[in-house]
């Protein structure tokens, strides 16, 4: 009985079907491995890209994700010929990608030949490129789609269900990994605007402060506070803003104090 070879990593892999059990492994590995701080979302959807191609028997992967307003735009491929494919199906409206998209399902197994009549561009384009048939697979939490998977195969057929099953699992991992950040990204944006918040009710403070001093005993803090936000609305301005010019000895202090009655 042959030993199987020892590849360059120095670890040894079973042949045939506990093969793909390996890789399979493998590939979630790898995703998994770039869902850290600051990690990159387009190397991680090429690398989901490049795993599908190894895993589901495709001939090339394409990823296309939805923009902020709901327009999908190309994301990451597998080759070049991937890239012009999933472009191509953008320019020309119609094509799995788009069709998976819109209906949040997968499409299996659509053989080039008899989608002439669906997609008559894009079939005629893919198949030029060597193709035979197209899966798609949507990016999705529950209800939320966030993009699609395109899978091109150079045989008729498609995915069969395992191959569905791999590539729906390996998809919902991007998927999480992308919403993860975009959440994050949504954390950062509330503590940034936290922090401005904290940073105006400090000048905020002090202007009240300078037109206190101005006021004398005739006004309390929360008159001259009551004179700074009348103000600033009298004026269509931010209540921060005027602070600032407060604080800088630029604003007319006398007439802010004249909203405290």
């Amino acid at each position: 009985m042959n030993e199987p070879a020892t590849p360059a990593d120095g670890l040894v892999r079973p042949a045939g079907p506990d093969r793909r059990e390996v890789r399979l492994a493998e590939a979630f590995v790898a995703l998994a491995d770039t869902l850290v701080a600051d990690y990159d979302v387009i190397d991680l959807l090429h690398i989901l890209a490049e795993r599908c191609t190894e895993l589901l028997d495709a001939g090339a992967a394409g990823i296309m994700l939805a923009d902020q307003r709901g327009g999908l735009q190309f994301a990451a491929a597998s080759s070049e010929t991937a890239r012009t494919l999933e472009l191509f199906e953008l320019q020309v409206a119609e094509g799995p990608c788009l069709d998976c998209y819109t209906s949040g399902r997968a499409t299996i197994g659509g053989e080039l030949v008899a989608a002439s009549t669906k997609w008559p561009r894009f079939a005629v384009r893919a198949r030029g490129q060597g193709f035979r048939a197209v899966s798609a697979i949507p990016m999705r939490l529950r209800d939320q789609v966030i993009g699609a998977l395109n899978l091109f195969h150079v045989n008729t057929g498609g995915l069969d269900q395992a191959g569905q099953r791999i590539g729906q699992a390996l998809a919902d991992v991007a998927t999480i990994g992308i919403l993860q950040q975009r959440a994050l990204r949504r954390g950062e944006v509330l503590t940034e605007q936290l922090q401005a918040a904290l940073r105006s009710r400090i000048v905020i403070e002090q202007a009240k402060g300078v037109l206190a001093e101005r006021a004398g005993a005739d006004l309390d803090m929360d008159a001259v506070f009551k004179a700074l936000r009348g103000y600033a609305r009298a004026n269509h301005r931010r209540l921060s803003d005027v602070a600032v010019d407060v604080v800088h000895r630029v604003a007319d202090v006398d007439g802010i104090l004249a909203y405290a009655n």
